[in-house]
Formats: structure tokens, C-alpha cells, sequence
């Protein structure tokens, strides 16, 4: 993993990055103790991919959960 920076001045750069990344802790990380680096990464991307795409509803996105919102604009894009 690469670490990202912005220019001189920019703070905003990161700030959907560092959102994503508070939601992971808060709504999981946090909650839980991990045995194993396995265990914690299988929890992390079962999270990502499960949950956090395709049934948590994000605000930016009228509401929608990622997944139905894309579905929505393929269906959209595809009628015109």
C-alpha cells in the first residue's frame, strides 16, 4: 500500500478515504477482538463486500445502498 498525498494546502484530498475508513472502525472494528490477522482481514472484507456496498445506505447517494444505486443508474443509462 502507497501512501497518498495531496499538494501543499489541500486537506480535502483524503477526506472520502478517512470517512470510509471511520465507518469501518466505528461500525466494526471497534466492536470486536480478533485472534488471528486472518480472522481480522476475512471480518474486514466480508464487512466491505457484504455490508458496506450492497446494504448500507449512504447518505451521498440519495439513500441507496452502493449496489442498488449503481444498479439503478445502469438501468437508467441503458432506457436513454
Amino acid at each position: 500500500m502507497q501512501a497518498s498525498m495531496s499538494r501543499k494546502g489541500n486537506c480535502h484530498d483524503n477526506a472520502p478515504m478517512e470517512s470510509s475508513w471511520g465507518s469501518l472502525k466505528n461500525e466494526l472494528v471497534h466492536h470486536r477482538r480478533y485472534a488471528t490477522r486472518a480472522e481480522t482481514e476475512a471480518s474486514i472484507r466480508e464487512y466491505i463486500e457484504i455490508f458496506y456496498n450492497r446494504q448500507r445506505r449512504h447518505s451521498r447517494l440519495g439513500y441507496e445502498a452502493p449496489a442498488v444505486f449503481a444498479q439503478n443508474l445502469s438501468k437508467q443509462l441503458a432506457a436513454a
